[in-house]
Order: structure tokens, then sequence, then C-alpha cells
């Protein structure tokens, strides 16, 4: 069964280009379903049939796995015997009439504008490790980027003159996205004065440094903002994609385009961007409720 699952991740890789993360999540959900399955001396994948995967279901309920978590489990296993079915490796789908747990449609937390701005202050521009921060703290709420495509920029990726900059999306998507000139301004103040004295090769292509002189990992990036938000004295949870929320509903909040806020944030389907108007239609009823004398 192992042998199988390299041969479904290697097709992941070369047929479907699925990013990294996603490739991680789908052999880590496997292989825990492969242990499972030797524990009750289960050897191929065609001896799995559909009680089996409800069992699994119905012991992860019991350990207390979120509805995501068992729904990702069951993509991963839906995709994987779609793989088998064409390949011929099974006769059967025993994933075929199986549905995903009801996930609960909750909105994502943004920051209100005021509170983006006090983010924005927080860095002390008097440092290369400040002159860095304010650059991609701008950067991020002017883009709507996923932290992880913010640290995966290199110098070429980002036209300064042009205000636009070249991202990785999902499934390895190349994307223009603008950029707006306070955060050209900022990113060109820390490329000058900054980035020479953080780089100690000058073969490095990243964009944001660490003081290494090595590319930022997102989990430094993540440290980062977390650090601001409590100097900001933000009493809201604070998550990697706080700005791209934020800079989506602020967008939505002033009457862009659904369409073209779902080309910004990159996403293939507009239900992913629909989410937004949610938090937007819900601002409107509390000025509503707050104004109307009625209501």
């Amino acid at each position: 069964m192992r042998h199988v699952l390299d041969e479904f991740l290697y097709y992941l890789v070369v047929e479907r280009g699925l990013a990294e993360n996603t490739l991680l999540s789908y052999s880590t959900d496997l292989l825990q379903f492969i242990e499972y399955l030797e524990k009750r001396g289960v050897r191929g994948w065609e001896e799995v049939n559909h009680g089996l995967i409800l069992a699994y279901i119905i012991q992860m309920q019991k350990q207390g796995r979120s509805p995501a978590t068992i729904s990702q489990h069951l993509a991963a296993l839906k995709s994987l015997y779609s793989f088998l079915v064409r390949e011929r490796l099974v006769g059967h789908n025993p994933t075929e009439y199986l549905e995903s747990p009801r996930l609960p449609k909750r909105l994502p937390r943004v920051l209100t504008v005021e509170e983006v701005e006090r983010l924005l202050a927080q860095p002390r521009v008097d440092t290369p490790a400040g002159l860095r921060d304010k650059a991609m703290l701008e950067l991020l709420y002017a883009t709507g980027l996923r932290v992880s495509q913010l640290v995966a920029l290199n110098v070429d990726h980002i036209d300064l003159e042009g205000q636009f900059l070249r991202c990785l999306g999902k499934g390895s998507r190349e994307r223009v996205v603008p950029v707006a000139p306070v955060a050209c301004r900022h990113v060109e103040k820390y490329l000058l004065q900054a980035r020479v004295k953080l780089a100690k090769d000058r073969g490095e292509p990243a964009l944001f440094l660490n003081q290494q002189g090595r590319r930022l990992s997102r989990q430094g990036c993540w440290k980062i903002i977390k650090a601001y938000a409590r100097s900001a004295g933000l009493q809201k949870e604070i998550t990697p994609h706080t700005l791209r929320y934020s800079f989506a509903t602020h967008l939505l909040e002033n009457r862009a385009d659904l369409r073209a806020v779902q080309e910004l944030l990159g996403h293939a389907d507009i239900t992913a961007t629909q989410i937004y108007t949610h938090l937007t239609q819900k601002k409107i009823r509390e000025v509503y409720e707050r104004a109307h004398p009625r209501a």
C-alpha cells in the first residue's frame, strides 16, 4: 500500500502540479489511514470497503477531530481512489457515495482600517530589520498575498517602476498583482538601505532576508507579525491570513467589484471570495440597526 501511495504522490506532482503543502497534507493523512488498515490486518487497497472507511471516520470523530480535518482526510481518500480506479489498480471505489461532514461557515476575523494603521506603524524604520518589517507589512496589506507567497518573492519578482509583482498561487499558477505606491516606496527604501546590509551573499535572490542573510521563513515572518500585533495592543486573534482577510474586506467595503477582488486574491472559484461579502453585509446591518429609528 505504501508503494502505491508513493506512485499516487508522484502523479500529484507530475500530472497535477499540486503545491508542496498540499502534497504533505495528502501524504500525512493517507499514511494515517494505512496505519489504521494495517492494525486491522488489511494488506491491500482493493480490500478496503465502504464500512471500513465509515469506521475510520467514526474513530476520528471519537478522537475529537474537527469536521474540517475529517473532510480533508476524505478528500485525500477520494482523490487516491479516483487514481486507483483510473489506473485499474482496484476494481471498485469505496469512497464513491461518501459525503464530507458539513462545515460550519466561519467568517474570517479582520482588522479595522484603524487597527491596520496601528499595526503598520509599529516597525522602527531606523534599523535594517525595521525597514524590512515595514516593507513586508505594507506589501501584505497592499496586495493580499499569503505569507508563504510573500517570503517566496525574489528581488526580480517585483517591478517598483511598473508597480506590480509576480507571484505563484495554488497549483503553481503565476499571477500578476498590482502594488500600491505607498508599499512600493517602502520596498524601495528597504532595498536601498536595509537589504544590502542584511545580505551576506550577493547571489541570494530572496527579497526578504533574515539576520543570517538567508530567505526569511514563513514561520519567521509570522512571529514578526504577532510581535507587532502585541505591541500595537490589538486584542483580536491574529492569524497569518489576517492582513489578507482585511485587504479583501476593506476593498469590498469601498465598493470594489467582487470579480476584481477574486482576481487580486488569486481565487480560482468566486465562492471562495464571497465569504468576505458576509462581512460587509454584517457591517451594513450594524449601521442600519444603529441609525434607523425603527430598527
